[in-house]
């Protein structure tokens, strides 16, 4: 899987009548080992999420529940994702400027990285991710 571009991943899912089920492997239906999870909830109305993008770090972004959309910079032009439901993920690779809005009610965004947490990978000056990006 080509870990340049931002795109859409349908997870794969499980129709059983009592509840289906989805599920996500690195290196399978991400292009990295995921070394970290996390989940962000409880989003007041009108609130923004990330407003960054990274120097390395890759992420599968997936709403667990809920909707939410997801607004990818990568410095050219910016394409806004829904995403709602939850056997899809969005890939994002590195130095793609992401802010994550429009929360509905109760929606749980989980986030699996290729990284381990690190301050100093993270771009949180637009500028200075618009001149990487031209680099």
């Amino acid at each position: 899987m080509e870990s340049g571009t931002c795109r859409l991943v349908e997870l794969p899912k499980i129709f059983d009548p009592r509840g289906n089920l989805t599920f996500i492997e690195g290196n399978r239906h991400v292009p990295f080992a995921m070394r970290r999870a996390f989940w962000i909830y409880d989003v007041p109305g009108g609130e923004m999420r990330g407003g960054h993008a990274y120097r390395k770090n890759r992420e599968l972004i997936v709403a667990v529940s809920g909707s939410f959309e997801v607004e990818v910079d990568d410095g050219k032009s910016v394409s806004r994702y829904l995403l709602n439901r939850s056997y899809f993920g969005l890939y994002m690779p590195p130095l793609h400027w992401r802010s994550l809005v429009n929360f509905s009610t109760n929606s749980l965004c989980l986030v699996l990285a290729s990284e381990d947490y690190d301050e100093t990978d993270y771009l949180r000056d637009y500028m200075t991710f618009k001149q990487l990006r031209s680099t």
